[in-house]
């Protein structure tokens, strides 16, 4: 099933999943808020309308027929950085942490409520984009601005104003959100930020979400910038208290 309906304010989204019912409720709540919405109810279709489309969210189930969601959104983030927030049916854990482990923004367990769905995706929203000009419905300010200078760990290199990492020469693809992490961190280097004010600074302040996200999300920078968990260079943990950046 394929909906494209016009939308006010040029925001796209994509509904993924193969619950009718769920998909038309979505929709409609997406549509009242300005969005084109367009729906499938497999993965291998939503990737063919998230290359012609280039959606602004994608809502993404995770128990898909075919390839699963957690394939799918490997496979978006190959060509992608929409936000995605994946739906799971099960209130396991393992269930999130696949889905942010392959580049996830935020997952829902159903049955949900659509007015949280969307308040999540609003929050997303706000949050600076890594490309694409800012819309209307996105305007806020963002914490680097044009022509910051390049933040320097050692052999790591953070670029605020273009958003890009290096380790060692080598460029490191992080997802928005671990991107939003590490520019806190690096900011306020020789500052300790709770989880709750890491939280604040990437997800906002009236979001409501669990805490154990920004755990989750800075896992995965870790990983990435190749930082031994047990003897990290970059990202320090503060027993007790939060993360801070390591400085040399």
């Amino acid at each position: 099933m394929e909906v494209d309906t016009g939308g006010a304010r040029g925001l796209r989204a994509l509904v993924v999943d193969d619950e009718p019912s769920l998909v038309t409720v979505v929709s409609g709540y997406l549509e009242r808020e300005g969005f084109t919405v367009q729906a499938t109810g497999d993965g291998e279709s939503a990737l063919v309308v998230a290359r012609q489309q280039e959606p602004d969210v994608i809502v993404l189930d995770l128990g898909l027929p075919g390839i699963d969601g957690v394939e799918t959104c490997r496979r978006l983030r190959t060509f992608t950085d929409c936000y995605v927030v994946m739906l799971t049916a099960r209130a396991d854990e393992v269930d999130m942490l696949i889905g942010l482990a392959v580049g996830a923004d935020d997952y829902l367990t159903k049955p949900f409520s659509p007015r949280e769905l969307m308040a999540r995706i609003r929050t997303l929203l706000r949050r600076p984009r890594a490309h694409a000009e800012v819309t209307a419905a996105e305007s806020v300010p963002t914490s680097a601005p044009v022509g910051e200078p390049r933040r320097v760990f050692a052999d790591l290199v953070i670029d605020p104003s273009a958003r890009d990492v290096v380790v060692a020469g080598v460029p490191i693809a992080l997802t928005r959100t671990e991107f939003d992490l590490l520019e806190a961190l690096s900011a306020h280097p020789r500052m300790v930020f709770t989880r709750r004010q890491l939280m604040d600074h990437v997800w906002g302040a009236d979001w409501v979400g669990d805490e154990h996200l920004v755990d989750i999300h800075l896992g995965h920078v870790r990983r990435k910038l190749g930082d031994d968990a047990t003897s990290p260079r970059y990202v320090l943990t503060v027993r007790g208290i939060g993360y801070r950046m390591g400085v040399g």
